[in-house]
This record gives structure tokens, C-alpha cells and sequence, in this order.
């Protein structure tokens, strides 16, 4: 057995069937299951216990079908980090509760990844389960604004479909060497939601591994199945929060100071963009700011190394890359 799809769960009753019956129909049974549920007070469980008895009856073992279950919300990177700890195959995929997968997803992810040297994880193609002609989620970028943004968001499912590399995978469903994640350091926990998947991935950048994307793995998203809307307080509070934290953590402070005047306009853009909107939004996203530069010095930062220096140089190339890439995407 070669990999493990970890789904995080919290009150996502409404979601886990139609994800769960989707995992039934997979070209291949050669994986297992692992359900982290963040302490639900729906119908989650009784959904998960009688789906777990449709996966069973429709060829999987009991030993490949784990529930964990937390007294309490740990958000994503703390339910995914269980999961992940619970691993013992060689891939681990994480998968949304929101997602309904291809029937080929697991197997195309596996391929898509396995004997690839150099690289850390791949992202699939997520396509929007409403509107199944436009792209959720192609991979994500990230720019010297400091902006976190999806590829192929709202294009045309005929598009993006070439294997390419991405700034990082988005944990919504990818696949990782477990090795890898367990070697570099887990999600952080810090984060609770919302960017760790960019923090990983970058963070695995600095070590030298790569990101790619794989449009042959697919999988319809809902979104925001977490959070219950594309913009909310506490979506943008969170990651405006985050952002902080990465920035912290990953760019050392050279590199800090050189894209300081950039970061700054960044977050007044993005202060406007969320004040246009609505008040609210504006307020929630200067909350988070200050939240996290009240609070960044409890993350841990990648020590920087000497070694590392050619790749810290490749993501700043890459950064202003994908600011050209993130403005032609919104044109």
C-alpha cells in the first residue's frame, strides 16, 4: 500500500457523504482512509460510521478505515497533523471534506508523483462543483506583495492542462512524500487555517524541493466548506494573521528588508480591496494584521543557511514571476 487520504472533519455533515462516496468508486482500493474529525456537533460521525459501512461492504478492510476523533477544533493543521502522524505508507494525499474525486484521483495522484526526484508534493487539478466548466484550483502562487492567490481560478476547465511546477501545492487535495513532510516539519499548528499550505510548501522551497501540479488528478470542490463563504471576518482575520507568520518565518531578514516597500503596498491593496467591500472586512483584515505582529515571534522560523542561499534566490525570482502571473490572471 502506498498512500493514505487524510480528511479533515469539523460539522461537515452536509459534505463528508458525497466525499466519502466518491473514495467507494476509485479505480483503486490500495489505500487507506483517515478521518480527522475536529470535535463535530452535527450528524458527522453517524454520516462517517454508515459510509464507513458502505466502504467496507464495497471492498475496503476495517484496518484501512481510521477514525480519530478530537474533543475539540484544532483547525486544519492540527486535525491534518494527526492524520499525517498516523501515516505509514510512503504518500499521504489531503483531501477537503468539500471535494467529491474523479474517480481515477488516487491513482493519477500516485502516478503523478512517484518516482519524481526533487520533488515534495503535487497539487491537483480542482475543478468547481457547481460550476464544472471553470478551474477552482490549479496549484497556488505567491508574490512579492506578499499576496497567497490559486492559478486558474474562474478559467475554463480546458485550460491548465500541462504538468508544470507551482510556487505550492493547496492542501485541499494534493499528494506529499510523507517522508518529506515528517522530515521538513509538519503543518503549522500556529496557522490553525487558511495559508499553511503555502507555509509548507515554501518552506520546503527553502530546503531545495519542488511543488508541481498534476491536471490529470481531479477533484469538484465546493469551497469554503471550512469557513461557509468566500469572504468572512474570520476567513480574512485568519489570514491576514497568517500572512504575517509566513513572511516571519521563511524570508530571512535580508530579503525582508528588500521586499519591505512591497509587502507594505501589498497590504494596503489588499486594505482596500476588503474595505470596498464591506467595512467589516477592512476592520477584520487591519485586526489581523496587528494580531499577527503582536504575536509572530511564537512561530519558528527556518534557520537560514549558507547551503540554501541559491534557493532562496530561485523563490525570489519566482515571487516576482508570479506577481506578473497574479496580475495577468486577475486581467
Amino acid at each position: 500500500m502506498k498512500v493514505s487520504v487524510v480528511i479533515p472533519n469539523c460539522n461537515g455533515a452536509d459534505y463528508l457523504k458525497v466525499c466519502l462516496n466518491s473514495l467507494k468508486s476509485q479505480t483503486t482500493k490500495d489505500f487507506k482512509v483517515i478521518i480527522v474529525d475536529n470535535g463535530s456537533s452535527d450528524d458527522s460521525l453517524k454520516v462517517i460510521n454508515e459510509e464507513y459501512i458502505a466502504l467496507e461492504k464495497s471492498g475496503f478492510s476495517k484496518n484501512n478505515l481510521i477514525l480519530i476523533k478530537n474533543k475539540e477544533n484544532l483547525g486544519f493543521c492540527g486535525a491534518v497533523n494527526i492524520g499525517i502522524k498516523a501515516v505509514d505508507t510512503e504518500y499521504v494525499i489531503l483531501l477537503n471534506n468539500d471535494t467529491e474525486a474523479k474517480d481515477d484521483f488516487i491513482e493519477q495522484s500516485v502516478k503523478g508523483i512517484e518516482g519524481c526526484k526533487g520533488v515534495f508534493s503535487v497539487s491537483s487539478k480542482m475543478i468547481q462543483l457547481c460550476k464544472k466548466n471553470l478551474i477552482d484550483n490549479a496549484g497556488d502562487g505567491y508574490t512579492i506583495f506578499g499576496f497567497g492567490f490559486s492559478y486558474g481560478t474562474d478559467k475554463n476547465v480546458k485550460e491548465y492542462t500541462e504538468k508544470r511546477e507551482v510556487f505550492t501545492a493547496c492542501a485541499g487535495a494534493a499528494i506529499y512524500k510523507t517522508e518529506l513532510v515528517k522530515r521538513i516539519g509538519l503543518f503549522d499548528e500556529n496557522h490553525f487555517a487558511y495559508l499553511e499550505d503555502i507555509d509548507i510548501g515554501y518552506r520546503a522551497k527553502i530546503y531545495g524541493f519542488k511543488n508541481m501540479y498534476n491536471p490529470k488528478a481531479i477533484v469538484y470542490h465546493v469551497g469554503s466548506g471550512f469557513s461557509g463563504s468566500k469572504h468572512n471576518e474570520f476567513k480574512i482575520e485568519k489570514a491576514a494573521r497568517n500572512n504575517v507568520y509566513l513572511l516571519y518565518k521563511n524570508q530571512p531578514l535580508p530579503q525582508l528588508i528588500i521586499n519591505l516597500g512591497f509587502i507594505v503596498t501589498g497590504c494596503v491593496i489588499k486594505y482596500m480591496y476588503f474595505l470596498k467591500k464591506d467595512k467589516k472586512y477592512g476592520a477584520a483584515y487591519i485586526k489581523g494584521i496587528k494580531e499577527g505582529l503582536k504575536t509572530y515571534k511564537k512561530c519558528k522560523r527556518v534557520k537560514y543557511n549558507r547551503r540554501n542561499l541559491k534557493n532562496y534566490i530561485k523563490i525570489e525570482e519566482q515571487l516576482i514571476k508570479n506577481t506578473f502571473l497574479y496580475i495577468c490572471e486577475k486581467a
